[in-house]
């Protein structure tokens, strides 16, 4: 699973606390339940899924 911080937080890896995730560079993370949450609340963010978010849809475009 690849992420990065959301823009402005540091996140801290599992099991290595004083070890961050910024958002200066996408790394790949075990596909666990403890990224899947961050994931979920905004902490952290899936590169593709920060692409199609920022694309706006038709009717915006319009």
């Amino acid at each position: 699973m690849r992420v990065t911080a959301a823009p402005g937080l540091q996140v801290p890896k599992e099991g290595r606390p004083r070890d961050y995730i910024t958002d200066a560079a996408i790394i790949d993370v075990p596909d666990s339940a403890y990224y899947r949450r961050l994931v979920a609340c905004g902490d952290l963010v899936e590169p593709d899924s920060a692409k199609t978010a920022a694309k706006p849809s038709r009717k915006e475009a319009a």
